[in-house]
């Protein structure tokens, strides 16, 4: 009883030492990084030279990159970091990428994959699920579409395929009207030989 009392103890001076030190070491974000951040499409694909959005965000609010290195974000994101910055407009750096017209996810030909795993290690995101000499495939909820798993892929089995209509999205078609009156009606009459 006594150690359990010693633990409850130390963990409760532990826990208000954590807690002193998280508000007075507590460090200040950049607001108008955060505000860049939010701007940003979150996909996390590094086209932009920084590992993820949140450092890209933090490189513009500094000065250190243009707004128009986001092949994800495209023209729409560009145009809105320019009105929040109040610079002017540019289009997309092509060394960065290009903007797709439509939102694409990727997927595997499971019959060609050597199971290399490349891909995996490519995924920022790890949309891409599978072990090493067996097949992999895409988690297409979590693949943000940024293409940079197509380039490592020694047999060229990843493809980038138009994002249409998600099985989520996709609706049962409205039912018909009953027609099962009319069509007992028919029933009945034929059955009577007429």
């Amino acid at each position: 009883m006594v150690a359990v009392v010693i633990l409850v103890a130390l963990a409760m001076v532990i826990g208000g030492v954590l807690g002193l030190a998280a508000v007075r070491f507590r460090v200040e974000s950049d607001p108008l990084a955060d505000k860049i951040d939010k701007v940003l499409p979150q996909t996390q694909c590094g086209q932009c030279g920084f590992p993820g959005c949140r450092p890209y965000a933090t490189a513009i609010s500094a000065g250190e990159a243009d707004i128009n290195q986001c092949p994800p974000g495209g023209q729409a994101t560009i145009d809105e970091l320019a009105e929040l910055l109040g610079v002017e407009s540019k289009p997309l750096n092509p060394e960065n990428g290009a903007e797709s017209e439509r939102p694409t996810v990727a997927w595997i030909d499971e019959a060609i994959c050597i199971g290399c795993t490349k891909c995996i290690q490519a995924c920022p995101v790890d949309a891409i699920v599978g072990a090493n000499k067996l097949m992999h495939t895409v988690i297409a909820d979590e693949c943000t579409g940024c293409d940079l798993c197509v380039e490592p892929c020694p047999v060229d089995c990843i493809y980038m395929l138009p994002v249409d209509e998600l099985a989520g999205g996709w609706q049962w078609p409205q039912p018909q009207a009953d027609t099962r009156s009319t069509n007992n009606a028919a029933v009945e009459t034929a059955g009577n030989g007429q």
